[in-house]
């Protein structure tokens, strides 16, 4: 096992690490930017290196400077969390290469799942059915329009080492995939430094549906269970619940099958999740793996009692997994709200500021992912996530009763943030019914400027 790894990520999921870290008694190294000396996850670590100034490219981004934090502390590996330089191949090998362990999926994984155009072949080959798309990547949009123009509109165009929802859009014609293909493009570059874009099928009004898997180095692999991510705001999940109140059993079954053998066709281990669009017959298509902890992975672990985040360590070091799939039971219903410093009343505009004020809820069957404190400043540069609250019960109707109460407790002062839109949202007669595209039209309403 690990003596000390270091936590190449900030905000709550450094946090969550570090506890990880500490519970298998793994001592811990936080990088921290110029305006995170003063951050929660800089202060639990058993030790803090700064590794540059507050924007992200010249911190958290900077290959260079992390491994060198690794070496410098004497890390044995590096958890990237999710966002920054989880998914970058690159950073991956370099690990390698530096002899430090990266704790995730092999390099050749994650080069193979974040390609779409890599990966859509992938599940061909391996039987698993996918989304009408382009065949490879491209940088030159007027091949990415040709093709376009054959499948016909609406299309996504998708940055193709993307993820979380950067360097995405959807074109609804032809007359505005070219300035949309732009703005994708230029986001791709920004948020992942590859502008090479792929274009598939728009499907309108499907369903977001993803599976949990955990394999090992010895080629074993299980899931544990689907999540619902349906309702997003400009592609970025907002509320997340497992199990899905919309999959049939059938289709459930046959999904999770889907995905182990997605994961085993890709010579995947770690914790991961393939991710699939399910319309309303029930058909499913593979959309992307996304090869590294969800910010979601809570309301798993809540429903099973399995830390995602431990089997992450403990596969990296070369254990076997702790559980056959016949020992993953699932228990109630779990449902999660993404708190973030954004004004709902004025499209969502990021906020940063002082916490004045601050208490979380707490109770049977409540927890709070979070890095905030009182007297902490969140600053401009980095996602606007405050905190994760999560929900637990026997029944949805209890889990949702359970998150209205949790929400109404909930108070973050001195900036605004999203929770009481959150709070709207949970307590809606569309949430209630699982209606989960009239939700989202409600949030592309509220994106519009019309109230709620």
């Amino acid at each position: 096992m690990y003596q000390k790894i270091l936590i190449a990520n900030r905000g709550e999921i450094a946090v969550r690490i570090i506890r990880a870290c500490r519970e298998l008694g793994i001592a811990t190294v936080a990088v921290c930017s110029e305006a995170d000396r003063e951050a929660l996850h800089a202060q639990l670590a058993d030790e803090r290196i700064c590794i540059g100034p507050p924007r992200a490219a010249e911190s958290y981004l900077n290959m260079e400077q992390v491994l060198s934090a690794a070496l410098v502390s004497g890390a044995q590996a590096v958890h990237p969390g999710f966002g920054f330089l989880s998914e970058n191949t690159k950073f991956a090998r370099m690990c390698q290469q530096c002899g430090i362990d990266f704790i995730g999926p092999s390099p050749e994984s994650i080069e193979k799942m974040g390609d779409k155009s890599q990966a859509r072949q992938t599940m061909i080959a391996a039987g698993v059915p996918v989304i009408p798309g382009m065949e490879e990547a491209t940088e030159d949009a007027q091949e990415a329009e040709a093709f376009a123009d054959q499948i016909g509109y609406p299309v996504m165009i998708k940055a193709s080492a993307g993820g979380g929802g950067k360097g995405m859009r959807e074109a609804a014609s032809k007359e505005v995939f070219a300035e949309l293909f732009a703005v994708a493009q230029q986001e791709a570059i920004q948020s992942f430094g590859d502008g090479r874009m792929y274009v598939e099928k728009f499907l309108g009004g499907a369903h977001h549906i993803e599976f949990q898997i955990l394999g090992d180095k010895n080629g074993n692999v299980i899931q544990l269970g689907d999540r619902d991510c349906t309702i997003q705001r400009r592609h970025q999940k907002m509320i997340e619940e497992t199990p899905s109140a919309f999959l049939k059993e059938e289709t459930r079954r046959k999904m999770g099958r889907a995905a182990v053998c997605a994961a085993k066709a890709a010579g995947y281990f770690s914790a991961g999740t393939v991710e699939f669009l399910v319309d309303d017959e029930q058909n499913f298509y593979f959309m992307e793996m996304n090869t590294r902890i969800q910010v979601e992975h809570p309301v798993t672990e809540a429903v099973t009692g399995v830390d995602l985040v431990k089997q992450m360590i403990l596969i990296s070091a070369g254990s076997p997994l702790s559980y056959r799939q016949a020992e993953i039971h699932f228990s109630g219903h779990a449902i999660e709200c993404r708190i973030s410093a954004e004004d709902p009343e004025h499209n969502f505009l990021p906020c940063a500021g002082k916490i004045t004020g601050l208490y979380l809820p707490g109770g049977n069957g409540i927890r709070v992912d979070t890095a905030l404190y009182q007297g902490y400043t969140v600053p401009p540069f980095y996602d606007s996530m405050l905190a994760k609250v999560i929900v637990h019960a026997p029944t949805r109707d209890e889990a949702i009763w359970k998150m209205r109460s949790a929400l109404g407790e909930l108070v973050i002062e001195g900036i605004t943030t999203n929770t009481d839109f959150q709070y709207e949202l949970v307590g809606s007669r569309e949430f209630a019914k699982a209606d989960m595209n009239a939700i989202n039209k409600i949030l592309e309403e509220k994106v519009k400027g019309e109230r709620l």
